[in-house]
Order: C-alpha cells, then sequence, then structure tokens
C-alpha cells in the first residue's frame, strides 16, 4: 500500500517498556496502524477486521490503538482519507495535464473539436486510473466498494458514495466537452448517461477484484473496455 498520510498526533503515550524495540516517533504509530489496516483487508476472506485482530498483528494493546483513534470508524475514516486525496489529487494531475477552457461557447469549431477529443481523453484516462489505484490497493478496494465498512458506522459508506459521485462529476465534465464537440442537441443528458456507464463500470470492475478475492484484475481487458465506453 501506498503510504498512508496523516495529521500529527499529538498525544502522550505512557514511557515505553525497555524491550530493544525501538518506540515509533510521534504520528508514525497512527500511519503504521492505517497501513496494517490496509494490509489486513487485503488478506482472502478478511472482509471484516476486528480490532482486537488488528491489535494482535501490531503486537500493541487494543487500549494502545484508542490512544491514536478515538474508534474504529475513525481508522476507516484515516483509510477514506488516503483514498480521497489521492484519487482526487490524480484527477486534478489528469486535467492538468491536458486542459480545457470551461468556457466553450466561444470556441470555434476546431478549437470546440479539440476541446472535445481532449475531453474524452480525460474520461478514458480517469476510468483508467481508478481502476489502476484499486489493482495497486486490494484492501482500499474493500473499503471502496463498502465490502470492509458493512456493520460499521452508516457515516463512512454515506462518505463513499459522497466520493464516487465526486468521480461522476468530473467525468460528466469531461464528457460534457465532448458531447457538445458533437453539436448534440441534449448536451447534459448525453454526458450525464456517458459518466453513469463509466462510473458503473468502474464499480462493477471493483466489486468483482474484491469478491473474487482478488483474482479478476480491474484492468482486465481495460483498453477494449474503454473503447466502448468512451466511444466517439
Amino acid at each position: 500500500m501506498t503510504e498512508v498520510s496523516s495529521t500529527t498526533d499529538n498525544s502522550v503515550d505512557t514511557p515505553p517498556v525497555e524491550t530493544g524495540k525501538k518506540r515509533p516517533k510521534p504520528g508514525q504509530r497512527r500511519i503504521q496502524i492505517l497501513q496494517t489496516l490496509a494490509a489486513m483487508l487485503e488478506q482472502p476472506g478478511a472482509e471484516r477486521v476486528t480490532t482486537a485482530a488488528l491489535a494482535k498483528n501490531l503486537e500493541v494493546s487494543e487500549a494502545a490503538l484508542y490512544r491514536h483513534f478515538a474508534s474504529k470508524a475513525q481508522m476507516f475514516e484515516g483509510l477514506l482519507d488516503f483514498i480521497e486525496e489521492t484519487v482526487l489529487s490524480l484527477i486534478n494531475q489528469i486535467k492538468a495535464a491536458d486542459p480545457i477552457d470551461i468556457d466553450i461557447t466561444g470556441l470555434s469549431p476546431e478549437e470546440l473539436l479539440l476541446a472535445g477529443e481532449a475531453g474524452l481523453r480525460q474520461a478514458s484516462r480517469i476510468t483508467f486510473m481508478m481502476l489502476q489505484f484499486a489493482e495497486k490497493n486490494p484492501g482500499m478496494t474493500r473499503v471502496m466498494v463498502g465490502d470492509a465498512l458493512l456493520g460499521e458506522n452508516d457515516r463512512l459508506m454515506d462518505r463513499m458514495n459522497l466520493f464516487f459521485d465526486k468521480i461522476e462529476s468530473s467525468l460528466r465534465q469531461s464528457f460534457r466537452f465532448y458531447v457538445a464537440s458533437k453539436n448534440s442537441s441534449n448536451t447534459q443528458i448525453e454526458a450525464q448517461l456517458r459518466a453513469s456507464v463509466a462510473i458503473s463500470f468502474i464499480l462493477g470492475r471493483l466489486q468483482r477484484f474484491s469478491r473474487s478475492e482478488f483474482k479478476r484484475l480491474p484492468t482486465e481487458h481495460l483498453e477494449a473496455s474503454l473503447n466502448l465506453i468512451c466511444a466517439r
């Protein structure tokens, strides 16, 4: 798993017992907990990870976990922070690498055509990036599709749903440029339909990856699939 970012932990722990092991610096233990949780979610049949199992894996007490996180839900919030910050940052990079003037009303037909092609590339790259991110982070995939969040605080699933709404919105904006370049009479509707198909494809691939115990890769036959989803 890519290193999970974290805010500095300002809590003060009791002095360490001399065991020959180096004690993690402030904030490092918090990151270590999140990385271990994500790694445990990558194991077969590990949709649910208890705090007891997590503490055992880290060779600490459950009480030690709660010195860094107020609850198990807060641990998952840390994973959600990592997913959201990483993916949305990558989307911004994709769009910055192929910029399009937001106001397309004054563009010439040639400029509009170029904007449309750029929009189609953006949508394709966002879809590819989402599936590649999942393939590289199997434990995070279980979080994204909700398998690891069943029975946890409802706000976690609400936040994950909002995350996918943001991805769909980015896809819709990219598709809008392409649809506009075709002089479609229903630009908004067609862009929404294309974004809906793309996000459904992404979610379907992530669910299959998770529920096949990571045997069915999300990037399987991806180029051919993207040619269909982002068809001109």
